[in-house]
């Protein structure tokens, strides 16, 4: 009798254990397809940034009415939501400043 009590407790195990397996599986599954849907929006949002980049720096000129390149300059939003176009050497310094300021800030 504790022998057949054993055998069916082990069979319990498995049958749980498959079916755990089985929904670790269908789980998987549908993060799979939620991962590959947010990769799609992802690359579609940032090819709408790209166009919307490029639309703008098409639309503006410097003094002297001539376009301005954006090889140069890159576009620059501060927190308060002002936006300005800034030389790319200032924009990276300014990056290693926030930078470094988060670091300390962690420490």
């Amino acid at each position: 009798v504790a022998a057949q009590k054993c055998r069916k407790r082990k069979l319990n195990a498995i049958l749980n254990l498959e079916e755990d397996v089985c929904n670790l599986q269908t789980q998987k599954e549908s993060l799979k397809k939620e991962h590959f849907q947010c990769s799609k929006s992802i690359n579609q949002i940032k090819q709408q940034l790209n166009n919307l980049y490029h639309d703008i720096f098409s639309r503006l000129r410097d003094e002297q009415g001539r376009p301005v390149n954006p090889c140069q300059y890159v576009i620059h939003c501060s927190s308060n939501g002002s936006v300005f176009i800034i030389p790319k050497h200032l924009a990276k310094s300014e990056q290693k400043q926030d930078n470094n300021r988060k670091e300390q800030k962690q420490k």
